[in-house]
This record gives C-alpha cells, sequence and structure tokens, in this order.
C-alpha cells in the first residue's frame, strides 16, 4: 500500500530488457536513503506501478534496484516505454506508523490516460487528461486520482476529459512538471471508489 507522496525521482540505468524468466527487467539509479527502505522482495512504486526488488546492487556508488514487469503490467501501464536515462517517481511501500498525506494508492494502474492540455497559471499549472470510457464513472470533482504515483485531487471533469492543478511543490519533486501533451500517465482510480460503484451494480442500481 502506498500514500501517492513521491519519496524521490529515481532514473531508468539502462532501457527495459527481456528477462530469462517470460517478462521485462527494469534497472533503477536512486539514492541510498531509499535503498535502506528496501530489500530483496520489498514493493516500491515506479510511476505509481506497485513492483516487487529482485536484485539491488551498487554501480559506480549508486543504489540500483532491479524488478520484473510482467506482460499485464507492460499492456495495462506505460512502464515499457521507459529508456535509459529517463526520470520515474518513486514511493516505497507505506509502513506502520506513517502518516497517510495523500489516499489509500495500491499500486495498482487501471489504465494510461494522454496528456491533453497543459496551462500555466503563474508557477503553477492546470493539467488535461483523457478520461478511458469505461472508467469515467469513478471519478469525481473533489476527488482522489492518482497519476503516475503521484496523488492529486480532480479539479474539474468535462465529459471528455478532466483536470487537475498542480503545485510548484509537486511541479519540482515530481516528474509532472516535465510533461507535454501526447505523452501516456499511468491512471490509478481510488479504490473506495471501485467498491462503492461494484455494490451499488451488485444492486442494480447503476442502471
Amino acid at each position: 500500500m502506498f500514500t501517492g507522496l513521491v519519496t524521490e525521482r529515481g532514473r531508468v540505468a539502462s532501457s527495459p530488457s527481456t528477462s530469462t524468466q517470460g517478462g521485462v527487467r527494469l534497472e533503477i539509479t536512486h539514492s541510498e536513503a531509499l535503498r535502506d527502505r528496501l530489500g530483496i522482495g520489498a514493493s516500491l512504486a515506479v510511476n505509481g506501478v506497485c513492483l516487487t526488488i529482485t536484485e539491488e546492487t551498487v554501480v559506480d556508488g549508486a543504489a540500483v534496484s532491479a524488478v520484473e514487469m510482467s506482460p499485464e503490467t507492460l499492456e495495462r501501464t506505460s512502464l515499457g516505454d521507459l529508456k535509459a536515462g529517463a526520470e520515474v517517481n518513486l514511493e516505497p511501500a507505506l509502513r506502520l506508523g506513517d502518516a497517510l498525506g495523500g489516499h489509500w494508492v495500491q499500486g495498482h494502474v487501471d489504465n494510461t490516460v494522454e496528456v491533453l492540455e497543459c496551462r500555466e497559471l503563474g508557477e503553477h499549472v492546470e493539467m488535461a487528461f483523457s478520461i478511458p470510457s469505461a472508467l469515467a464513472g469513478f471519478l469525481v470533482e473533489k476527488g482522489s486520482v492518482t497519476l503516475d504515483g503521484v496523488s492529486l485531487t480532480v479539479s474539474k471533469q468535462l465529459p471528455d476529459r478532466f483536470e487537475v492543478a498542480l503545485i510548484p511543490h509537486t511541479l519540482e519533486v515530481t516528474t509532472l512538471g516535465d510533461r507535454c501533451p501526447g505523452d501516456r500517465l499511468n491512471l490509478e482510480i481510488d479504490v473506495l471508489a471501485k467498491y462503492v460503484h461494484q455494490a451499488l451494480d451488485a444492486r442494480g442500481a447503476l442502471g
């Protein structure tokens, strides 16, 4: 479980490569402080995708963690598009007693969304995204949503798009400030919305 509060930006050490286990191997460089939170078998959210650490090494004095991406992960997320040198948002799993500053995030990406527009308002940015038709009913204005692992609030919802407002701090500490129209981001719907939707559907309340 995660909170959607990015701990740091990591960097892809080398382009994803086919592993011997039928998936794709991804190596990520990060700080030693984050390495102290991790270990073999630990969970790490990479651009919002919950992955398992399979190997830890040190390369040229830098901490490197390797993860294995399954075919399902590659199909549903944008991680397969990563290249060597790309920056990624990283968050280790929530520990008992940690503050829940964002919202409950599972790291289970529902789909990818495309950046439609970026509007600069001083040092702030309003960003608009496409809405997959199957997920439109799970979004609500002022509700929570996770984009590339960042916990955000839906500031506006229209029939064909939704928007979020990014403050300077978010633009500085995450990769969202580097995103442009046409880019794909990983979307995770609030898990509470999923349970409510399922319960209503089971009662025939959704029509």
